[in-house]
């Protein structure tokens, strides 16, 4: 995916950032407290095993730093879009 296709798509998930080379979207979320933190990465791992697309993350006390990116293509696809959307939707929820 082209970074003006990445940009585009960037535009339809909101509070998501493209890295410098365009190959990664990222977020990072605070919650209150440490249960919230970890019922978002289990809600989380529910999206990633329906979509069966996996992403990178990090996490402490109330944060969780989520990013996605397609390793097989080395680069941003469709899917990783959908991933954050889905995400997107799980926290206006919340």
């Amino acid at each position: 995916m082209s970074r003006e296709q990445a940009e585009i798509l960037l535009g339809q998930v909101p509070g998501w950032e493209l890295s410098a080379d365009g190959k990664t979207i990222s977020r990072r979320l605070e919650f209150k407290g440490f249960y919230q933190t970890m019922a978002f990465i289990n809600a989380m791992a529910w999206i990633a095993n329906q979509e069966d697309h996996h992403a990178d993350f990090s996490a402490g006390y109330n944060y969780c730093a989520v990013s996605y990116t397609t390793h097989s293509i080395h680069g941003l696809s469709e899917n990783d879009f959908i991933c954050a959307a889905r995400i997107n939707d799980l926290l206006a929820g919340r």
